[in-house]
């Protein structure tokens, strides 16, 4: 299995990403191709003490960075490390990781790896860092939706929960303000109609934000911009709470002394807050298996996005929804057909 990385992109890049390389090389049975400059990859690796051996690297000098226009990925900056990166997923690779640009993923996947024929958009599903695992998406790709869109997200993300951690039959809310059913803006009430009409999916209702934590469902599923201030709300709360634990437990020495008590309590209680436990977050809905590390991960985090992305392609999710759109996608009209329409309406008129 071929898992391509994004070595320059992200904020800490490429030294973390060629650590969390080394990293995966040593845990698992996996072909890893590095994508970036070779010089400076080399010359990092060596002094780490880091061996590379059997890594491909696949030379480019570009970069995109956080602060360039996500369309740049496919115009100004086609040599950079994630559209190269792109490029080779959609003719060799299993799967693609980067820690870069959000909005630049998002669309050079779309434009370069593409959607599964049928689905409209791709979107980002995040494993929320809570006590039950809980995905949900989008989480900042897509910020202007349909409610149509919204369905295939839930199908898809259930999908994904029934392939990756075994639930038969997820639980999908809509995240909203409001339980009722016409709460909302237009889309989302539209979105919650049509998903409680659906066959495809065991829809429970809305969810409302002070819900979110107690995971009332398997799948939750959102606009890009709702979900990812949930999302970032979510990482926030969980450093700050860790923060507050901390300055408690250093106070003075009985509450150090209490603190010997409960690390390990303390460090599984972190742990479940880490969203770098699960890696990244997938592009659902594409063609070929995209993970959106996170723009901060260390070593740990890409090592754990390798794993995602081994996963992803073995449990075939792709699959599931290509044949999914497939049964559900009415075919288009043939050439024969629109002739044989076309007559019939002149012979009426």
């Amino acid at each position: 299995m071929n898992i391509i990385l994004d070595a320059m992109s992200g904020d800490k890049a490429p030294l973390e990403i060629i650590k969390g390389a080394a990293m995966a090389l040593k845990q698992y049975d996996v072909q890893l191709t590095l994508v970036g400059n070779r010089e400076i990859i080399t010359r990092i690796a060596a002094e780490q003490g880091l061996s590379l051996d059997g890594v491909r690297i696949e030379h480019t000098e570009e970069i995109i960075t956080m602060e360039d226009d996500p369309i740049s990925v496919v115009r100004a900056k086609k040599n950079s490390s994630m559209a190269v990166g792109l490029r080779m997923l959609k003719e060799e690779g299993d799967a693609f990781v980067s820690a870069g640009n959000t909005g630049a993923l998002h669309a050079g996947s779309s434009l370069i790896v593409r959607p599964i024929k049928g689905i409209q958009r791709a979107a980002i599903a995040t494993v929320l860092p809570l006590a039950k695992p809980m995905l949900m998406l989008d989480s900042g790709a897509n910020t202007n939706v349909t409610a149509e869109y919204m369905l295939q997200w839930a199908v898809m993300g259930s999908i994904y929960m029934k392939n990756i951690f075994g639930i038969d039959s997820p639980a999908v809310g809509l995240l909203n303000n409001g339980a009722e059913s016409h709460k909302g803006t237009p889309v989302v009430a539209e979105a919650h109609k049509i998903m409680a009409e659906s066959r495809e999916i065991r829809f429970v209702g809305n969810v409302e934000g002070n819900q979110v934590v107690s995971s009332p469902c398997d799948v939750l599923v959102a606009d890009g911009f709702t979900g990812n201030i949930t999302l970032k709300l979510l990482e926030g709360m969980g450093k700050f709470f860790m923060g507050s634990l901390k300055g408690m437990y250093t106070k003075n020495a009985l509450t150090k002394m209490s603190f010997l008590v409960m690390k390990d309590q303390l460090r599984a209680f972190k742990k479940q807050f880490d969203a770098s436990e699960h890696g990244g977050a997938p592009l659902l809905g594409l063609r070929k298996p995209v993970i959106k590390a996170h723009g901060s991960s260390d070593a740990a985090a890409i090592c754990n996005a390798v794993r995602q992305a081994m996963t992803f392609v073995r449990t075939g999710v792709i699959d599931e929804i290509t044949e999914y759109v497939a049964a559900h996608t009415p075919p288009k009209p043939s050439a024969s057909d629109k002739a044989e329409t076309a007559e019939e309406t002149t012979d009426a008129t």
